[in-house]
């Protein structure tokens, strides 16, 4: 299952750039295959300029990417989270983030952690100054937050979707039964018109038995059974009528109901 089957990304990007714009925290959505599904928003220069961009940097970032889950301190001293978005028990996709510090930095320890990335310290700081800071509690809050907009959101989006294809097939199987009606009607109407032959022939049978006196009274058993043979087909006929007519008013109403 994809979220794009169902569902217009671009509410999750403006979700998730409200989210950014309000709480100062960075966000992107993945898929269930880790690819991404909508822009970063409010991605810092720190994480994605030096962090990542450097060899170790990155191998360090990949490791919390994949070990991590909720909301946790990423290797550099930052808090991210990944929260995952799940449809009916099925995880078809994530929200991952953070890119935050919980308490103003101390740029020596920072320092340091540039020398072991191989980046250029001053540089290093200078980003830093620029990542936001909030509290622990409202980086946890708004990670929460936001893991419950975006499944809340997505499952409405999937119950509008997959509510519009059982109406479509619906629509489907209401046609195809009044098609199927109709059929039934009209064979039902010919049937009428072979019982009504029936009785004509077991009628004439009747008379011609009855002039062939002795010699046709056999013929006259076969005229009167095929008489009542008749009768009882066109009692069958008019049953299967009515219900065929039961059954167009049913679907009469449905579509009524529906619309």
């Amino acid at each position: 299952m994809k979220i794009s089957e169902f569902m217009d990304l671009k509410k999750l990007q403006d979700i998730q750039d409200q989210f950014s714009d309000a709480t100062g925290l960075a966000a992107i959505a993945v898929d269930a295959d880790g690819k991404y599904i909508t822009e970063g928003s409010n991605f810092t220069d720190f994480c994605m300029k030096y962090t990542r961009n450097s060899t170790e940097g990155a191998r360090r970032c990949v490791k919390c990417d994949t070990e991590c889950k909720g909301t946790y301190y990423c290797h550099a001293g930052l808090m991210d989270f990944a929260a995952d978005i799940i449809v009916e028990g099925e995880k078809v996709g994530a929200i991952i983030g953070g890119q935050v510090l919980p308490m103003e930095p101390d740029e020596q320890k920072f320092r340091e952690i540039a020398k072991e990335l191989s980046i250029d310290p001053d540089d290093y700081v200078e980003a830093l100054r620029k990542v936001p800071v909030r509290s622990e509690k409202s980086i946890r809050a708004a990670a929460d937050m936001l893991a419950n907009v975006m499944n809340q959101v997505v499952n409405l989006e999937y119950m509008k979707y997959w509510n519009s294809k059982r109406l479509n097939i619906f629509d489907e199987e209401l046609e195809a039964a009044t098609h199927t009606v109709d059929v039934i009607n009209r064979k039902t109407k010919e049937l009428e018109s072979i019982a009504s032959k029936q009785n004509i022939l077991a009628l004439n049978a009747s008379i011609e038995s009855a002039r062939a006196g002795v010699a046709g009274a056999g013929f006259a058993v076969v005229a009167k059974q095929m008489g009542e043979l008749a009768s009882q087909s066109a009692g069958i006929h008019r049953e299967i009528s009515d219900a065929a007519k039961q059954i167009k008013e049913s679907v009469t109403k449905m579509n009524h109901k529906k619309s």
